[in-house]
């Protein structure tokens, strides 16, 4: 790995901690916002960026979940859903649509948290409806995000970032 990749990486790995740091009390739970999420979108730009999403969602996790097996969960779900948008990606053209597919893929592996949530919490919900919550959560962070991570593109341009 090249050095400026494993710095960039590095980059967006703190930012996600930060941000998380920030809006911890509505980034766990039932229902969740978890604002860095949207730094997901930059797969989309470059598969690179995995490495940098994936060590922010696991120190993130490590250090303000209140749920330490949401290390593995967390991770698990991301890099599954990483790893789908990195597939689909191929045959998908145009940013916008790769995006949508992405928060699309996100929101619908949430069944993994809300497993977790179901299994490893007192909340006396049923799974659908903690699939159906924090799906939800993860919809409207991506979907208002991808405007977000679209528009700084047009000053940082993400694809060229990472080589």
């Amino acid at each position: 790995m090249k050095v400026k990749t494993l710095v960039v990486n590095g980059l967006l790995a703190a930012i996600y901690i930060v941000v998380t740091m920030l809006i911890q009390p509505i980034g766990f739970g039932n229902i969740q916002f978890r604002i860095p999420e949207i730094f997901n979108h930059l797969i989309v730009f470059n598969k690179k960026y995995i490495y940098g999403i994936l060590l922010g969602v696991f120190l993130a996790n490590l250090f303000f979940s209140p749920m330490k097996v949401d290390v593995i969960f967390g991770v698990g779900q991301s890099l599954i859903a990483l790893l789908i948008t990195i597939v689909t990606a191929r045959y998908i053209k145009g940013i916008w649509m790769r995006m949508f597919i992405n928060t699309i893929v996100f929101s619908f592996t949430m069944f993994i948290i809300a497993f977790e949530l179901y299994i490893f919490t007192d909340l006396d919900l049923p799974f659908s409806l903690l699939w159906l919550t924090t799906a939800i959560g993860e919809f409207v962070v991506m979907f208002a995000g991808a405007p977000i991570i679209i528009a700084i593109n047009k000053r940082i341009h993400f694809e060229k970032i990472i080589d």
